[in-house]
């Protein structure tokens, strides 16, 4: 299974600087002439930009989350402590917290040199890489709590890396080419997952003397492999262009005015400091309500769910393959070359369809096969090591997840308005991690109850509910009118 709690996106809103919405744009041309003309965009710069930065994006991830239950379980850690270590990674959905500070604050020395966006990536990507250098340095036989600090580290840095890459991608293109940027980005996610999950299973076993006993010396050495590939982001980085800053009209005099009235009652600094503090981090949360009013909460519901049965039966994938008997080897091989091919065809095939056919339909689709993938396991399960039932089902789980996360991240993509896009996103991102992630905490606790089989359908019956939110926010959700400029800025500060 592709392991991870993977992101998406749902139908979109125009994420432009006035706050308006529209719908993505369909092919000029009808029949396979459209197609190729959608197909196009994949070549052009900003797009292909952001397939070696989802790369960076991805890597870190299942380190945290799948990657890390294999290395446990094999380390003799019982499941259900596997499984409440999961949180870790609940990090992503607190994410919002700390994001206006990314979106706002400039980083000394850096900023000045590289921009806003790019100066928080690459701290971020610095940090990621220092924090899997502890983990490798790590045995959790020995002791645990060395490698949980490195892994909330790690989690931690990841998570501020999204908020300006998220931010950094909004800003690179118009709406019209966001489906394709999420799609290139899908698209080094899942090989950065690829090479998180089966790399390290391939480099670790490279470096196991045998499968019978446990070994940290294997692990030490893949971990510092992927401490090292995180430099396809950082040379990416320094190599890529700034986006422009598209600040909100009448948000800067807004905020002016606020700093004006609290200087009454307080000390003109703490005044500015306060009115900086509410345009960074009220405004954002204001606007997207002024915008969709009680639309809104259905939104929010969705975007809350979507991901949740991949994303609960992510945390015990690894334990599963372990305890089904599979080798580092066959899990490796099966996820590096059926997973790759099929998560290139997923991703792919998700953004072109989503240009084509509008986000709400893939999403749908998207939806249902998550949840159909989930039962192939709940069957492997009963049926034990079959090596080539493994490759059909890791292949399905693949492609359907690569649909899903394309149309997901386009939807949410659309709903941002740019001129907050690191924190709008980050609260999207949040939301949709942080019940599915809560829940999954307790997956290993559920099998150690039901079993496997039981479990995965269980997973896969909470899919339920979204296709019902999908459904609804299909037929209910409009765009609403364009707001004046800033208009969502002065109903925030009034």
């Amino acid at each position: 299974m592709s392991e991870a709690g993977r992101t998406g996106g749902v139908v979109g809103v125009a994420g432009s600087a006035s706050s308006s919405a529209a719908p993505f744009p369909q092919s000029p041309r009808p029949g396979w002439r459209g197609w190729v003309d959608a197909a196009r965009v994949y070549g052009e710069p900003p797009v292909a930009r952001m397939l070696l930065l989802g790369f960076s994006a991805g890597l870190p991830l299942l380190l945290v989350f799948g990657t890390l239950s294999f290395w446990l379980r094999e380390a003799g850690i019982d499941r259900t402590t596997i499984g409440f270590l999961s949180w870790v990674a609940l990090a992503y959905a607190f994410k919002w917290a700390w994001a206006p500070l990314v979106d706002r604050l400039p980083i000394p020395l850096l900023t000045r040199r590289l921009g806003r966006r790019r100066s928080w990536l690459l701290l971020a990507q610095a940090t990621i890489m220092v924090a899997l250098c502890g983990m490798a340095m790590s045995d959790p036989q020995q002791a645990l709590q060395p490698l949980i600090l490195f892994a909330l580290l790690l989690a931690f840095a990841s998570a501020t890396q999204d908020i300006a890459l998220d931010a950094f991608r909004i800003e690179s293109a118009g709406v019209e080419r966001q489906a394709a940027m999420a799609a290139a980005y899908q698209t080094g996610y899942r090989l950065a997952m690829i090479w998180a999950g089966a790399g390290v299973l391939w480099v670790a076993a490279r470096f196991d003397p045998s499968e019978a006993t446990y070994e940290q010396a294997p692990w030490m050495v893949a971990y510092l492999v992927m401490a090292g590939s995180m430099l396809v982001g950082v040379v990416t980085v320094l190599l890529s262009p700034e986006p422009a800053a598209q600040p909100l009209p009448g948000a800067a005099d807004a905020e002016h005015a606020m700093a004006e009235r609290l200087a009454l009652r307080l000390p003109r600094w703490l005044a500015r400091f306060a009115a900086w503090l509410h345009g960074a981090a009220v405004n954002p949360f204001v606007d997207f309500v002024v915008r969709y009013r009680w639309h809104a909460l259905l939104i929010l519901a969705l975007i809350s769910v979507y991901r949740i049965s991949d994303v609960v039966m992510g945390v015990m994938a690894n334990p599963f393959y372990r305890d089904m008997g599979f080798t580092k080897d066959e899990v490796a091989a099966v996820s590096k070359v059926y997973g790759l091919i099929m998560t290139l065809a997923g991703v792919g095939l998700g953004g072109v369809m989503a240009m084509k056919l509008g986000v709400t339909r893939v999403l749908f689709l998207g939806a249902v096969l998550s949840a159909l993938t989930n039962l192939l396991f709940a069957w492997l399960a009963g049926r034990g090591h079959d090596l080539n039932a493994l490759i059909w089902i890791v292949s399905a789980d693949n492609l359907s997840a690569g649909i899903a996360s394309s149309a997901f991240i386009a939807y949410l993509s659309g709903l941002t308005n740019v001129s907050y896009s690191a924190t709008q996103y980050a609260l999207f991102t949040s939301i949709m991690l942080l019940l599915p992630k809560f829940l999954a905490g307790f997956s290993g606790w559920a099998v150690d109850q039901v079993g496997y089989g039981w479990f995965f359908i269980g997973t896969a019956l909470l899919g339920l509910p979204v296709l019902v939110l999908v459904w609804l926010a299909g037929r209910v959700t409009k765009p609403p009118p364009s707001a004046p400029p800033g208009a969502a800025t002065a109903a925030a500060v009034m």
